[in-house]
């Protein structure tokens, strides 16, 4: 198979700028409100001009809706990895996700700030080769790297429908699970639980992640079988 051709010097200087300004407001924002982080700040902290800011992103907010793709993209990868497939796929996207809650209460406050302010659901940015390749550079290799340059962007949807389709087809669920119903489920409880528990305990939320998923599959499968 003949290799892929290296990605241009101009590309990959254009990924690290772009990941070093979503990079320094995330570190920012464990501290300071999104309203009150400047785009000169982020500027300076990575060294280039508020012109050149606008030609990687169109306003400040911007920067919140990349962070989430390229964590659904984190998280996509990590189950991938882990081979898990069908509830337990599922259960391990929460668990995944629990940590980051943890570690990064600031930055995930203003991401579920931000969803509730949108009026409709932000359109994904392209993700190309080399940010993808700067991004996961930690684990990327010549086996796994067309994986990565092929996950899907679109969303926690991308990885939530087909875990739940696996989870039918493995008997996990009953045949007749409605979808979209176990979809809104899920969705509520993975941005609810944090909602309410971020601030007051959040250590508390990986636990109440494996409570509510136990309560919600239960629940999923008696309501099949009434259905």
């Amino acid at each position: 198979m003949a290799a892929k051709p290296k990605i241009p010097l101009r590309e990959r200087k254009y990924a690290r700028t772009k990941l070093a300004l979503v990079n320094a407001a995330i570190q920012r924002l464990e501290a300071t409100p999104m309203e009150e982080i400047t785009v000169n700040s982020l500027c300076d902290d990575v060294e280039i001009s508020e012109a050149t800011f606008f030609n990687y992103f169109s306003k400040k907010g911007d920067l919140l809706d990349y962070y989430v793709q390229l964590w659904t993209l984190e998280i996509a990868w990590k189950i991938r990895s882990s081979g898990q497939t069908g509830a337990a796929a599922i259960d391990a996207l929460f668990a995944t996700a629990a940590q980051q809650f943890q570690q990064h209460p600031g930055l995930m406050g203003e991401v579920l700030a931000r969803l509730a302010r949108l009026r409709e659901k932000p359109s994904p940015q392209p993700i190309g080769r080399a940010e993808r390749h700067r991004a996961f550079e930690k684990v990327i290799n010549e086996e796994n790297a067309s994986e990565i340059e092929a996950l899907d962007v679109s969303g926690l949807d991308a990885v939530l429908v087909p875990a739940l389709q696996q989870a039918i087809n493995k008997g996990d669920l009953p045949g007749n699970t409605h979808v979209p119903t176990a979809m809104l489920g899920l969705v509520s409880l993975f941005y609810g639980i944090p909602l309410l528990l971020r601030m007051s305990n959040p250590d508390a939320i990986p636990i109440s992640y494996r409570q509510q998923l136990a309560i919600f599959w239960q629940g999923m499968r008696a309501a099949s079988q009434r259905g």
